[in-house]
């Protein structure tokens, strides 16, 4: 057994973590051996803690570490914004990583412009706003940002919009050997047939995508980009199926757990057997976004769900 299987495994055999029926201490342990995938965890899943204060930017992979026994981290720009050209904040990050045993994987970038909008000098600027995360990225040794495309206009506006922007975004990132992903995040972006076109136009090995179990709403009330009711959603499964062929990684949105143990709004035993016969082997984010449980609980539970499924694989 690895030393990074072996913490990822963390407090498996544990007691429940508040969610009834999810693993007791007289559970069997998985054999992290058997697991097609390594376990990393997105920061927005602490996104509360984060923003009251109660976790700093720099303590979350040691939150990430000690409390859950994960080491690989997913970072969200918003908690470091200020700081991506900051090399001693970069380098405090690195060595603090160094000394826990925890690999850097991806930088999910928002609020740096929208890469699909029809206004050439505002989607260019949007484009060159991202430069500097991928730099980031690079010092802090991860293999990809994580990128939107938001924009306006038709679909094949937007389309064409957004392989413009991704194009000209991967030949940058090329030569700091990081890779651009896409995630179905809402819009066109969430229409999986609509973002494969786009991988298959851009046709760069560095541009690909971030399949995410949620964020499968195409169309809200009011256009609105996250408030308004969805009003039109594409077929989670089918999305992450498509999108798999292009993956970079893979977000497991979760929501909320039943008694049994597993996830109430998604089929993680489906998503994984899709991942699987994508032969797919790199990482799955651990990514909780509900409310019904705190947040480790969430992350508790969404980790040891991946952990129990895998194993079967």
């Amino acid at each position: 057994m690895d030393r990074k299987k072996f913490l990822q495994l963390g407090s498996f055999a544990a007691a429940s973590v508040g969610i009834p029926g999810i693993l007791t201490a007289a559970a069997p342990q998985a054999n992290p051996k058997d697991l097609f995938f390594d376990i990393s965890l997105a920061q927005w899943s602490l996104h509360r803690a984060l923003f009251d204060g109660k976790i700093d930017h720099l303590e979350f992979p040691q939150t990430a570490k000690n409390e859950f026994g994960i080491t690989a981290v997913e970072y969200v720009n918003q908690f470091f914004a200020d700081k991506a050209e900051d090399k001693s904040y970069l380098d405090e990050m690195n060595s603090r990583c160094e000394d826990l045993g925890v690999d850097q994987v991806l930088i999910m970038v928002d609020g740096e412009g929208d890469l699909a909008i029809q206004d050439d000098k505002k989607r260019i600027e949007g484009v060159e706003n991202h430069y500097k995360w991928v730099e980031a990225a690079q010092h802090l040794g991860c293999h990809s940002i994580r990128v939107n495309l938001y924009g306006d206009g038709t679909a094949e506006e937007q389309k064409r919009a957004a392989v413009d922007s991704l194009g000209r975004l991967a030949e940058f990132a090329r030569d700091y050997n990081i890779n651009i992903a896409v995630e179905n995040h809402g819009g066109y972006s969430s229409d999986g047939q609509w973002l494969v076109d786009v991988m298959k136009q851009v046709n760069m090995d560095n541009c690909g995508t971030l399949p995410d179990f949620g964020n499968f709403c195409v169309k809200r009330e009011n256009d609105a980009r996250w408030d308004g009711a969805c009003i039109e959603k594409y077929d989670r499964y089918q999305g992450v199926k498509e999108l798999m062929s292009f993956a970079k990684g893979v977000s497991a949105k979760s929501y909320a757990f039943g008694e049994n143990g597993l996830e109430t709004t998604i089929d993680f035993t489906r998503m994984l057997n899709i991942i699987h016969k994508a032969g797919y082997s790199g990482y799955i984010g651990v990514e909780y976004e509900g409310d019904k449980h705190n947040e480790y609980d969430g992350i508790q539970a969404t980790k040891e769900l991946l952990i129990k499924l895998g194993q079967e694989f």
